[in-house]
């Protein structure tokens, strides 16, 4: 009972002294008062609970107390009491509705509670940082950002920094409008922000903040061309491009490729992919073979998807590497493998499109005749013998074509009839898939020899434009989400050389987000997992923690 009353009391001094200063003109006189307030915080849970209320409403009166008040308020913040700390956090940003050079205190404060296990306390830090973005955009953004920006740093809270990155992620993008106020000046803030924060992210957060710049008007449709640059010029420094290739670097493997694809959009809108293919011309095409074989296919997709927007320079300077590599998939007689008619496919569409800018490069590399009345032309030159070397390279894998094309049609036939006499919806399934295979590999070898018809001429018209549609491309038509052109999706993994005729065109036809890194490492973002990224602390397969060199 006497504590019952001792409370009582505490709670009826609280009480008035809150009046006093609600009644004073000139509050800053009632020192005393505001002092009983921070020594509440100090009290029973009662009267913590009315502290946490208090301090912060009478806190821009008493500058000279401002340390004291929110220590204590932070104690109350701490405290075991759900209910008193739901309180305190619901009061955090009161303390900045008058004095703003707080907010960026305050929103260091409050991302480090975005660990809380209790629903209703992590919901009250959510409203009260939201309260804090919309009083000041700026300072609370960078006060958010200043816990993923952290590199190499041991004393990194891991579970801290993955859920100041959920925040930004599922409440701050969404209300981008409301929020990014003005306009060009606030966009370009949280652009610099995520620009530093890219030093150290896994490929799922690297894939999030890409999205979501493309989605700021800054670098929207009607951007000019130094904005889609510098877009292509962030995925160039992801990729690090700038860095000597090791081929056993599986990290860096998925991350080039990755970010190849893309970067393909931002091609598309006229940025210069020279970076690029100047860099797979050196380091990787040389190496091909000895790539993993699951990413082969991705980087010639990407290869080929890239290659109608390649400037002449670097079309001719690429092209002597797919020549040869082309030739390697397309021998000039039975070797006892299997042609991997993908592979085939896309090093024709690459072949065509870097031809088509720099046609008479062609001439030493497959001894055509082309004449543009430049010395490049080399017509005086006898490459007769790598003209007669290639196209016995092209009737080879049209005969290979036409058979494979057969035995598809025929077994097309079957599929239709096993369809007819399937029973269970498992069989259907299946049936249904193998018939999907066949067509995705029908379309391979049509394409094969709508692109090699044309290089039988000594003078060949290359094809520059969009007639062909890639086998993989071609079956992609995304109606929902969760197709593989969606943030996500994934491109099948290669087959191998040694693969079947109809085993290879096998898992190609969804086409979409060609690698199934950047789809496993989009489960690190809410699992947590982050391997090295350039020997920084996080990868891009999710593979755990660690500090591999790239």
């Amino acid at each position: 009972m006497a504590d019952a009353s001792e409370d009582a009391k505490d709670i009826e001094k609280l009480y008035e002294y809150g009046e006093r200063l609600n009644e004073a003109k000139d509050k800053s006189q009632n020192v005393e008062d505001y002092r009983g307030i921070i020594a509440a915080a100090k009290g029973s849970i009662k009267a913590k609970q009315l502290a946490a209320q208090l301090i912060p409403r009478f806190f821009k009166f008493f500058p000279d107390l401002s340390d004291a008040a929110v220590d204590s308020h932070l104690d109350l913040c701490e405290e075991e009491e759900l209910g008193v700390r739901v309180q305190a956090i619901r009061g955090l940003p009161l303390f900045c509705k008058d004095t703003p050079e707080y907010v960026s205190k305050i929103v260091d404060i409050l991302a480090q509670l975005l660990t809380a296990e209790e629903n209703v306390e992590r919901d009250a830090v959510h409203k009260a940082l939201l309260s804090l973005l919309r009083q000041d955009v700026k300072a609370s953004l960078t006060g958010l950002f200043k816990h993923i920006m952290t590199v190499d740093d041991p004393s990194t809270d891991e579970n801290l920094r993955e859920k100041v990155l959920n925040f930004i992620r599922d409440k701050v993008f969404p209300l981008k409008a409301e929020l990014l106020k003005p306009q060009e000046q606030m966009e370009r803030h949280i652009t610099n922000l995520i620009k530093k924060s890219l030093e150290d992210v896994t490929g799922a957060e690297f894939k999030m903040f890409m999205d979501f710049l493309r989605s700021l008007t800054l670098f929207g449709e009607k951007a000019p061309p130094e904005r889609v640059q510098e877009l292509i010029e962030i995925i160039e420094g992801q990729a690090d491009l700038d860095a000597q290739f090791n081929v056993s670097d599986g990290d860096h493997i998925d991350r080039l490729i990755s970010c190849l694809y893309m970067a393909l959009p931002f091609f598309v809108r006229g940025a210069s992919n020279s970076k690029f293919l100047n860099y797979l011309n050196k380091h990787i095409i040389p190496v091909f073979d000895k790539l993993p074989e699951e990413r082969k296919l991705d980087l010639l997709k990407n290869l080929a998807e890239s290659s109608p927007y390649s400037a002449p320079q670097d079309s001719r300077q690429i092209l002597p590497s797919v020549v040869q590599l082309l030739k390697k998939y397309m021998p000039r007689r039975k070797t006892g493998e299997e042609t991997n008619f993908t592979y085939v496919e896309c090093l024709l569409y690459t072949f065509h499109h870097l031809a088509y800018k720099a046609p008479n490069a062609t001439n030493s590399l497959c001894g055509y005749k082309i004449v543009t009345g430049q010395p490049s032309d080399r017509l005086g030159e006898d490459f007769s013998e790598y003209y007669k070397d290639f196209t016995e390279r092209l009737t080879h894998v049209e005969e290979l074509a036409r058979a494979t094309m057969k035995k598809l049609t025929q077994g097309m036939a079957e599929h239709n009839k096993a369809m007819a006499a399937a029973k269970s919806d498992e069989a259907k399934d299946n049936i249904k898939t193998q018939k999907q295979n066949t067509t995705t590999g029908l379309r391979t070898c049509n394409n094969i020899l709508a692109m090699t018809q044309p290089l039988h001429s000594k003078s060949p018209s290359f094809i520059g434009d969009k007639r062909i549609n890639l086998s993989w491309k071609e079956a992609t038509k995304p109606s929902v989400p969760s197709t593989a052109m969606a943030a996500g999706g994934k491109r099948p993994a290669s087959t191998t050389n040694g693969a079947s005729n109809a085993a290879a065109k096998k898992g190609r036809g969804a086409g979409g987000l060609q690698n199934q890194l950047v789809n496993r490492a989009l489960e690190g973002l809410s699992h947590g997992g982050r391997s090295g990224i350039r020997g920084r602390g996080r990868g891009w397969g999710g593979r755990g923690r660690g500090r591999s060199h790239w």
